[in-house]
């Protein structure tokens, strides 16, 4: 058996060319960025290497300012201008979808991509690539989307770290209120809040000053148990917090630019700390952040470095944010220190800031409307009323009684009933005094019947017995007929019937001086107005007024009061008293049982006193009730 050897192929070496070189050291960049900006510059060489045939390329990334782009990145010179890629980019960041377009033939072709994370537009690509056919672009967008995928990934890792740091940040911050918490009293707070940021965050010092009138005053420093506001430290510090405060802003040094200006104390301090023990004074740092309340700055916040890292960004995000959540917790526990009259004297104070100080252009405009009514109020004259609740009721009000126990047969009228002089209302069943007053006429007949006997007989005594029965029999009769004649109710005069429905009593007894119905006079009314017992002492008969009633409120009728009645009557816990008026006018459309609000004037007056008599009198009342 014969063996045979099999020979492998034969690999042809390609040559290292410059292009390769480019795409190595893209590649060693791409691993290991000293920054974003080369991360996105090596992202995109690397993404023009792999797409064949591509000329120029551009990556718009997202500023911190919503929807706005800028240049991330450009291929293949960085100085190059390819603002003509611009509008593609703007078309693909509109449709949030990848664009392609084919230009004249023979000319170029582009391809667009936005890069989209959580709903957010992060960058947009564009590449400007040789003519190709519909497929060949197709391809080239796909690979430009799965490129994107890096970008995805990077923006993805920042939010996480973002989201770490927020985190942290707040851990940290909630420490600091938990501590300042669990303390009672306004220094012990801040000496626990300040020792807790100072060691969490590497300080050396971090102080605690209160806004005083505009002046720091120095409250806490951390591990520090008492100190000197006079010394030289102290003012230092307080100086630094007076920067912060007048800038409103958190003040960091070393700045940057122009601020180095605005941190002249902030520079003081740190050369001072630098002086300290001859410590060398490269990479001291301080740092002022407000303590911010409901009403505003409620005090500073400085943080010290004598060496190590500086503050940067993220380390004024953090102390920001204590000041924050810790400006409302120490200004709670200030303000449960203060005596009564520290917090009048605040909140006048605090008053006075706002009526005449820079801000509060909205106090200013009501105090000074409050002003100006005020004083038309004690200037103008206005006519001084009293006002009462106001019933209608007849000048003459008539009962229908029962005249004796009976039982009625008849209801001919009810309220609301217009009745004429002498009309009948109701009857009474009149069986029972009918056979009453035949029995009774029936004895007396009998008596006289044998009062003659008598008389024929010359029995003088039988006379005289008979006689006397006689004549009680007539008694008897003669008032049975009288009730005869009362039975029948008639209407006192002309009038409206203003009580009494007895339809549904008919054939039930009734009780003698049970009133079946009230008749007032058409043409006579009378205003009853009851008057708190507060206005009855400036009332007097005679004074004039104006009546408003429920059922003719756009017909003010005008009255006169006629009389004062001097005893009250309780209603509603308060005391009234009734003042009868009688009406001038317009009685033809009254009704009694009318209500309304009646007015009596009482003469000319300062609307401000009309306006607080009420209060005053009162206060007057209760400071003479209180007074020993």
């Amino acid at each position: 058996m014969a063996l045979t050897s099999t020979a492998e192929p034969a690999v042809t070496a390609r040559p290292w060319s410059l292009a390769d070189a480019a795409e190595s050291a893209a590649w060693a960049d791409f691993g290991s960025p000293q920054s974003q900006d080369v991360f996105l510059a090596r992202w995109l060489a690397l993404l023009c290497l792999q797409v064949s045939g591509v000329r120029s390329a551009l990556l718009l990334v997202a500023g911190a300012e919503d929807n706005t782009f800028h240049a991330g990145a450009v291929w293949p010179d960085a100085e190059r201008d390819l603002a003509y890629l611009a509008p593609m980019a703007q078309q693909a960041l509109a449709e949030r979808r990848g664009v392609v377009v084919a230009l004249a033939e023979g000319v170029s072709s582009r391809v667009a991509y936005p890069v989209e994370v959580a709903g957010e537009l992060k960058a947009a690509i564009v590449l400007d690539v040789l003519p190709r056919s519909e497929a060949g672009l197709q391809q080239a967008l796909r690979q430009v989307h799965w490129a994107a995928a890096w970008l995805v990934d990077l923006y993805r890792q920042q939010a996480l770290q973002a989201r770490e740091a927020t985190v942290a940040r707040l851990s940290l911050v909630q420490s600091a209120v938990g501590a300042a918490l669990q303390q009672r009293g306004f220094q012990a707070s801040a000496m626990a809040a300040v020792n807790l940021l100072a060691t969490r965050l590497a300080c050396d010092r971090v102080s605690l000053g209160r806004d005083d009138d505009g002046e720091a005053l120095i409250e806490a420093i951390s591990n520090t148990a008492s100190f000197d506001r006079r010394g030289n430290l102290a003012r230092l510090i307080a100086d630094a917090m007076d920067e912060a405060l007048d800038a409103g802003l958190p003040v960091r040094y070393p700045a940057q630019g122009d601020a180095r200006l605005a941190a002249a104390s902030h520079a003081a301090l740190v050369a001072s700390d630098a002086a300290e023990g001859g410590a060398a004074s490269e990479g001291a740092s301080a740092l002022s952040v407000l303590l911010v309340d409901a009403e505003g700055s409620f005090g500073v916040l400085t943080f010290e470095r004598r060496r190590g890292r500086p503050f940067d960004d993220d380390d004024v995000e953090t102390c920001k944010v204590a000041g924050l959540l810790l400006g409302p917790v120490l200004a709670l526990a200030h303000d449960n220190e203060r005596s009564l009259l520290r917090r009048v004297a605040d909140d006048v104070h605090a008053g006075a800031q706002a009526l005449f100080g820079p801000r509060h252009p909205g106090v200013k405009l009501l105090t000074a409307i409050a002003a100006a009514v005020l004083l038309v109020l004690a200037l103008a004259d206005g006519e001084d009323r009293v006002s009462a609740r106001t019933v209608v009721e007849g000048e003459v009000q008539r009962a229908t009684v029962v005249p004796f126990d009976g039982f009625l047969a008849e209801s001919l009228v009810r309220a609301g009933d217009t009745v004429t002089r002498g009309q009948t209302m109701a009857r009474l069943d009149d069986r029972e005094l009918r056979l009453e007053a035949d029995r009774w006429r029936a004895e007396h007949g009998q008596y006289l019947s044998k009062y003659r006997q008598a008389q024929a007989a010359h029995d003088r005594a039988a006379t005289n017995v008979l006689g006397a029965q006689a004549s009680q029999a007539l008694a008897q009769l003669q008032l049975t007929e009288e009730r005869l004649s009362r039975l029948v109710m008639l209407a006192p005069f002309d009038g409206l019937v203003v009580s009494g429905d007895l339809r549904q009593l008919v054939g039930t007894p009734l009780e003698q001086g049970k009133v079946l119905f009230e008749t007032a006079p058409l043409d006579a009314y009378r205003v009853v107005l009851q008057v708190d017992e507060r206005d009855i002492a400036r009332l007097a008969t005679g004074q004039q007024g104006e009546l408003v009633l429920a059922g003719l409120p756009g017909v003010p009728l005008a009255f006169t009061v006629h009389q004062i009645t001097p005893v009250a009557s309780a209603e509603d816990g308060r005391n009234f008293f009734r003042v009868e008026a009688r009406v001038e006018g317009g009685a033809s459309r009254l009704r009694p049982g009318m209500e309304g609000i009646g007015k009596v004037a009482i003469g000319e007056r300062r609307l401000l006193w009309i306006w607080t008599h009420s209060l005053v009198d009162w206060m007057r009342l209760a400071v003479w009730r209180w007074w020993p």
